[in-house]
């Protein structure tokens, strides 16, 4: 699964973040499971679950019409991040829903979910120029595992490069100075809070 889930780090700067809960039983686990499943998959609740100073995320079909709905292959997830955003994206970062998977082995007692998200340009082909502080190469994978009664949430990013390259000046610095910050570690809190909200988070559905 993580083969197809998280890359290989080639170049740029790479992320490993990892939470767990141990449920009292088989079925609690289950329960956890599931609701972290939900939350990872709904990314209009991201917000609600990081806490006061998160970005702000809207799913979108390929259209860029905004969906009520468990994220699939091919969706846009758009992110407005405090601050001014970038021009390319209309002042959003964006990235693609590239990857679902979905295992469950009941034989082993476990079963997991994830969802991998690559720097994009915006839906609805307005421009082919990716619109994020990362350059196109830099993937987000989340995880939720349940094995027996242990349920991990976990975090991986890859190939974190600042996309300086645009052709708007505006954007290459606003990129290179978000893009600085994430790596400094600014981007670790806000991903450590979210896999926290989904394995052990108390959030309004």
């Amino acid at each position: 699964m993580e083969n197809e889930l998280i890359p290989p780090e080639i170049k740029g700067k790479n992320i490993d973040l990892e939470n767990s809960k141990e449920a009292a039983t088989k079925e609690a686990a289950i329960a956890v499971f599931e609701t972290a499943r939900k939350r990872m998959l709904n990314p209009g609740l991201w917000q609600k679950i990081s806490g006061p100073g998160s970005a702000a995320f809207v799913l979108m079909n390929d259209k860029g019409v905004e969906e009520n709905r468990p994220a699939k292959k091919g969706d846009h997830i758009r992110i407005d991040i405090p601050g001014p955003g970038p021009a390319t994206g209309d002042g959003y970062d964006w990235v693609r829903v590239e990857f679902i998977e979905e295992i469950d082995n009941p034989g082993n007692n476990e079963a997991s979910c994830g969802i991998k998200l690559r720097a994009s340009s915006p839906p609805g082909g307005s421009t082919n120029n990716t619109a994020h502080f990362f350059k196109d190469d830099a993937t987000s994978s989340f995880i939720i595992h349940r094995n027996g009664n242990n349920v991990i949430g976990s975090y991986h990013g890859r190939n974190e490069i600042p996309n300086t390259s645009t052709d708007k000046i505006t954007d290459n610095i606003r990129n290179t100075m978000v893009a600085m910050g994430a790596i400094a570690g600014f981007s670790e809190l806000q991903w450590k809070a979210l896999i926290k909200g989904f394995v052990e988070g108390v959030v309004e559905e």
